[in-house]
């Protein structure tokens, strides 16, 4: 086994060394085109691309920041559908005590996948979608200022899902010498190095070059946002969902290269017996404060675009502009700042000093402080604003309510003595949920369907819309309540069965409020499948956007900069419909 082990990393090792060696290949990292050759691209100006080749050797060579976001956005709803049919497995053997449905070992690898895959890659990509197409265009920019950097913190994605998933389609071909990793996805020493199955080793791996790609991604941002602007583009009026972006890269650039530093510990320890989290030498308790110095910043590094994407498009349907912009920025920057301050609050309950855990939960309780901020504007904004209840507002509203319900869950969470009791039970997962799931993925969708005419040309049907949104709403309470209450009576997460004594709490409650959560997912699964078809069928047949302004943004004097590119855009199609000359401008830039 160890052997095995050992020739998986050399050969993880080879691939590096040639990803590295193609990389030295590329002599100007700023260049449009693609490597040498040219690849079919049509003539460069020097700003822009007049042509690009057709069909599968467009996407494959492609720099364009437009197509790279249209590619993140491919690739993280796959890992979407890839982690949620993973929890409706799990949910449908949770739904009654015994074990029911399937193994045990298959069932905490279900678990394992499920929370790698929704955080890393699905959230961190999906995000990267909206920021690789919008930011070039909010700033002005032409592209982003590493275009070539930024294919390639795209395409070392595929490979790390491939490692990460790896496990599951080895397993029936090793006759189970090669498992999915069980480690859950916090990957907890002892159990994570001392685990004999070199799927733990795919996943890390693979864990290790999405971190990597979102490195990658994160300095070309701080770059692009710093160096590429338009000189019309200042700190005072670059917009919210930009500052929060940048807020965002700053955070990565600190904490994935130190979960990559903990991760090539973990492997060492695995494959060479180095001892860093060992019992005998070394310290798990290490491996909890590496991964949480990373992990809680994690949820900033989620959190803090969806917010800025509610920041930017709620007020476009409220017909007034953010209430309390300034404060609405000092507050992201304070939550990125505070957000690597709070990591041992998840520790409380491993022993460390009290007086830490005294310093942690004042940090952590005072992070509430600049959320409070933003949520108290997001509600000023909409105090007597014009509301239009389309499917971006339905969203935002949404954004909004989820968020208070999972942020105020979570302050209790900060507080030593209420920690102490719900630590490691489902009110950790209801509460973690609402935010993973009602904020960011609400704010995910809100802007899919705000920014929809701009990267299609169409519109969605707009009653499917309304009914994603219900659906949606109605399951992530079903669930995500249902589990806070379970954490309440003492529900352990993590296992496959359950059983109580009924002294404590009556078996008949635990297994109604679990079957309440499986019926809410399931209405989240029939929400899904209604916006993947609304978004492909209206994609190949909807109604062509022919205005340049479809929401009337006009009128409240909220026409951005994304939406004056999209106007030129469709004007140009219409004078070269008419047999004009068609101008070629520059992607984000004005070509007036």
């Amino acid at each position: 086994m160890a052997t095995g082990q050992l020739a998986l990393t050399v050969l993880m090792g080879v691939f590096l060394i040639a990803v590295a060696a193609w990389l030295s290949r590329v002599e100007d990292w700023r260049s449009y085109a693609p490597l040498s050759g040219g690849g079919g691209y049509g003539r460069e100006t020097g700003t822009a691309h007049e042509e690009k080749p057709a069909g599968l050797i467009r996407w494959l060579t492609t720099v364009d920041h437009k197509d790279i976001g249209i590619l993140y956005g491919l690739y993280g709803t796959i890992a979407f559908i890839w982690g949620g049919l993973a929890v409706l497995l799990m949910r449908v053997e949770l739904a009654s005590p015994a074990q029911d449905v399937i193994e045990m070992s298959f069932y905490n690898g279900l678990l394992t996948s499920h929370g790698i895959t929704m955080l890393f890659l699905f959230a961190t990509p999906i995000i990267a979608a909206f920021s690789n197409y919008f930011i070039p265009l909010l700033i002005g920019a032409d592209d982003m200022a590493f275009p070539r950097i930024n294919a390639i913190a795209f395409w070392l994605l595929p490979p790390a899902a491939v490692l990460i998933w790896a496990g599951f389609f080895l397993d029936p071909l090793t006759g189970g010498q090669i498992q999915a990793a069980q480690t859950s996805w916090t990957m907890y020493t002892p159990l994570s190095a001392e685990q004999a199955n070199p799927g733990v080793d795919l996943m890390l791996l693979g864990l290790h070059l999405s971190g990597v790609s979102a490195t990658m991604g994160a300095i070309n941002f701080i770059v692009t946002i710093f160096t590429e602007r338009n000189n019309k583009v200042n700190w005072a009026n670059l917009d919210i969902f930009s500052w929060t972006i940048l807020t965002q890269s700053g955070l990565i650039l600190f904490a994935f290269p130190l979960l990559g530093s903990a991760l090539i510990m973990l492997l060492l320890d695995r494959n060479f017996a180095t001892t860093f989290f060992t019992v005998g030498g070394g310290s798990p308790i290490l491996w909890q404060h590496l991964f949480w110095f990373f992990g809680h910043p994690e949820v900033y590094i989620l959190v803090l675009p969806p917010m800025g994407m509610v920041s930017y498009i709620l007020p476009k349907f409220a017909g007034r502009k953010l209430f309390g912009f300034k404060f609405v920025v000092y507050s992201t920057l304070a939550i990125g700042v505070l957000s690597f301050g709070v990591w041992a609050h998840h520790m409380f309950s491993t022993g460390i000093d009290p007086r830490l855990r005294a310093s942690f939960m004042a940090v952590s309780l005072a992070i509430a402080i600049p959320s409070a901020v933003k949520t108290f504007n997001w509600i000023t904004t909409l105090w007597n604003g014009k509301l239009r209840m389309t499917a971006p507002m339905l969203f935002c509203i949404g954004f909004i309510s989820n968020f208070i319900i999972g942020g105020v869950t979570g302050v209790f969470l900060a507080a030593v003595p209420v920690d102490l009791v719900l630590h490691d039970t489902y009110y950790v997962v209801g509460h973690f949920h609402y935010i993973v799931m009602g904020v960011i993925a609400f704010g995910v969708f809100a802007a899919v369907y705000y920014w929809f005419p701009i990267y299609t040309g169409r519109m969605y049907q707009r009653t499917l819309a309304k009914w994603h949104f219900w659906l949606v709403m109605v399951g992530t309470n079903l669930t995500f309540f249902g589990m806070l209450i379970l954490g309440y009576l003492g529900m352990p997460r993590r296992y496959a069965t359950y059983d109580f004594n009924p002294a404590i709490t009556p078996m008949q409650a635990i297994t109604a409020l679990h079957q309440l959560a499986t019926l809410g997912a399931f209405i989240l699964a029939i929400g899904m499948a209604i916006f993947v078809w609304n978004i492909v069928m209206s994609w190949i047949e909807g109604p062509i956007v022919e205005d340049g302004d479809p929401w009337s943004l006009k009128e409240t004097n909220q026409h951005g900069h994304e939406w004056h590119w999209h106007e030129n855009r469709v004007n140009r199609s219409i004078v070269a419909a008419d047999g004009g000359e068609e101008e070629v401008a520059t992607d984000g830039g004005e070509d007036e």
